[in-house]
């Protein structure tokens, strides 16, 4: 599909109404520019047109919200430059765009552990949010990859867990739980130690994260895929 047929058929599906949108904006969503169109209908879109990086670039710079998430079901991971990461990553302006662009593109190029933890160490928000957000989508992807990259990310949580941006810290300790239940009895002990280190902080966002993510992986559900 062509670029002017894509936007058709998104104007096609839109119904842009208050209501909607005020519930958009209630879960901490960007509205601006946003044309009400469900996830599921943007997957099966994003299904129909298959991977065009340049397709996925014009839509990007449309500035449209569901344009922008559906770039990240068509851009090509493999033949992503990390100048084309950066370009996307300093236009986040929405949590499920920065999350839709991490958990269905950016995990899967050969960037992504380089980005992850470098993104990590980042200032703005929704870069560090992203950063978090890779880890946890290669915790649940990546099935071949070994335990050394994920404990550096464990201790990137730690050092990042006094972060109290509130979606700085969701990715934290999203970050936290999904590598620690995700992979093997090694990486939940780790995970759960490190939890507890985190605990010992003297700051209220780090005791957050950490209650939260021991609450979890202390659960009898998370406890019997290991134990």
């Amino acid at each position: 599909m062509t670029f002017d047929e894509v936007m058709t058929e998104l104007k096609r599906l839109s119904n842009p109404n208050k209501k909607d949108l005020a519930g958009m904006a209630r879960y901490g969503i960007n509205v601006e520019n946003a044309w009400c169109i469900s996830v599921p209908k943007i997957r099966a879109l994003g299904k129909k047109i298959g991977r065009d990086h340049e397709l996925a670039r014009k839509l990007w710079a449309s500035k449209i919200h569901e344009a922008r998430w559906l770039t990240s079901m068509v851009d090509e991971p493999d033949i992503m430059t990390e100048e084309d990461m950066e370009n996307y990553v300093k236009d986040f302006n929405s949590w499920d765009i920065c999350d839709g662009m991490c958990s269905n593109l950016f995990d899967r190029t050969r960037f992504a552990y380089k980005k992850a933890e470098e993104w990590a160490g980042r200032d703005e928000e929704y870069v560090k949010r992203a950063g978090f957000v890779i880890m946890a989508a290669l915790a649940i992807h990546d099935k071949k990859a070994s335990n050394g990259p994920f404990e550096k990310f464990l201790e990137i949580c730690k050092r990042e867990s006094t972060d109290e941006r509130n979606f700085v810290r969701k990715a934290v300790n999203w970050a936290l739980r999904q590598i620690s239940k995700s992979r093997n009895i090694n990486l939940y002990k780790k995970g759960l130690k490190t939890a507890y280190e985190i605990k010992e902080i003297d700051n209220k966002t780090a005791h957050w994260i950490a209650n939260d993510a021991i609450r979890e992986l202390e659960s009898e559900k998370i406890k019997k895929r290991f134990i």
